[in-house]
């Protein structure tokens, strides 16, 4: 579900479960590891992608409704620790966004210090809402740090989806690209980062990204919960219900 590819102090993590990168617990294991290990392999900056059409379509709901609630908490908490291992890594992580990327796609992604997408009719968000989902606070706080509080507020509650040139328009994308180039320019961008004196952009990195990995590390067991109750509300379920009807078509 994970390939790796080393191109010399850069490593490239690719999600690798078609059609999608429908992101289940053993996915976003097997990522997280990948991402703590990277550092200690070498690896001096990451780029973080997935597939051609379809960077991820977040969190794969069919599987986590056929999950008892024992397991449900640990498969959404599962999110929330590869987004923890991304915010926190030692090294810079670019996102390579070669599709669509809703959901929990859009989370990994804003863990991420850059993002460069494919220029074309994909779309980016947090569509939490239209499923009848809560967007929890340390979720919101991703998306108001890169497009601001309003904004964010417009997206968040509307559950909006938006195409790569507007998501471009209000930095929720750093940049565009065509599709064929999207792994090529998030190596230049990191070479051109790795060229810097080491010490002083590293930790300077850490300390502009400390809101963001407060934030997540907020998220606790209690919300957690609370988030899992919010999941068994009817009109939730039936939204949930209706998703995974649409998805078997």
């Amino acid at each position: 579900m994970i390939e790796l590819h080393r191109h010399g102090p850069i490593h490239e993590i690719r999600l690798a479960r078609p059609p999608v990168n429908a992101l289940t617990p053993e996915l976003l294991a097997a990522l997280r590891t990948a991402v703590q290990a990277a550092p200690a392999d070498g690896a001096r900056a990451i780029i973080l992608t997935g597939g051609s059409k379809v960077f991820s379509g977040g969190m794969d709901v069919p599987h986590l409704m056929g999950l008892d609630r024992a397991a449900l908490g640990p498969g959404w908490a599962s999110l929330f620790a590869a987004a923890r291992a991304i915010a926190n890594c030692p090294v810079p992580v670019v996102a390579a966004i070669g599709g669509h990327s809703p959901a929990g796609g859009c989370v990994l992604a804003l863990c991420c210090d850059y993002r460069i997408m494919a220029r074309g009719p994909f779309r980016i968000g947090l569509n939490e809402v239209q499923v009848g989902l809560v967007a929890p606070d340390a979720i919101q706080h991703l998306m108001r740090r890169v497009v601001g509080p309003y904004r964010a507020e417009r997206l968040l509650v509307s559950g909006a989806l938006v195409e790569s040139e507007m998501a471009q328009a209000i930095g929720l994308v750093d940049e565009l690209t065509d599709a064929e180039h999207v792994l090529v320019r998030a190596r230049h961008w990191l070479e051109e980062l790795l060229a810097l004196p080491s010490a002083a952009m590293l930790a300077t990195r850490r300390i502009a990204r400390a809101d963001l990995v407060a934030a997540l590390e907020g998220f606790d067991d209690r919300q957690l919960d609370g988030f899992i109750d919010a999941w068994y509300a009817p009109d939730t379920q039936a939204a949930l219900q209706a998703l995974v009807a649409r998805l078997k078509k």
